[in-house]
């Protein structure tokens, strides 16, 4: 049974549901949503990636969660907290905000809501120093939403992660502090 995180203005974040993957893969496992995270999965790949997020919610209490809209129970996308866990990243074990729309939700400020709610949990309830987040250079509308959400670009942080396509190995990374977090 899925539990509600938080509950913004018009979007419930909460626990991931077996009855989620189907959606999810329907919506947002496409070209488009994919283009700067590896490309489309196969089943059994989201498979993996539904029983670590399953996980990470289980060991630390947070995790990439559902985005819901609130007005018709629509599944958006996700947004939430994970440990990094990248093999490459200098800052395996910070925990990182991170996001995923789906298309037809893109450019209606979800993102944002999204994300400023999560920060608000990792500050006030989850108590952490610092969020960062990663992307790759050229997912500007991902970078630019970090910046948008107070998030300050990391360059010392920056990596390359090998196992990925070359167009998508280099990674930028913002981070943000609890001190610098004004919400």
């Amino acid at each position: 049974m899925a539990e509600t995180i938080v509950e913004t203005a018009r979007l419930r974040l909460r626990t991931w549901d077996a009855c989620d993957i189907a959606p999810f893969m329907t919506h947002l496992n496409t070209p488009a949503v994919t283009r700067w995270l590896g490309g489309v999965q196969d089943e059994a790949s989201f498979h993996a990636v539904y029983e670590r997020l399953s996980a990470s919610q289980n060991v630390d209490g947070f995790s990439f969660w559902i985005i819901e809209r609130l007005a018709d129970q629509e599944l958006l996308g996700f947004c939430g907290l994970k440990r990094v866990d990248a093999e490459d990243a200098p800052m395996i074990g910070d925990v990182e905000i991170g996001w995923r729309l789906r298309e037809d939700a893109w450019g209606m400020g979800y993102a944002r809501e999204a994300a400023e709610a999560t920060l608000g949990l990792a500050f006030n309830h989850f108590d952490l120093g610092h969020v960062v987040a990663m992307t790759v250079p050229q997912n500007a509308a991902s970078w630019g939403l970090m910046q948008r959400i107070g998030m300050v670009r990391a360059r010392n942080l920056d990596f390359t992660f090998k196992r990925l396509d070359p167009e998508i190995q280099r990674h930028i990374v913002y981070r943000i502090t609890r001190g610098d977090w004004t919400q």
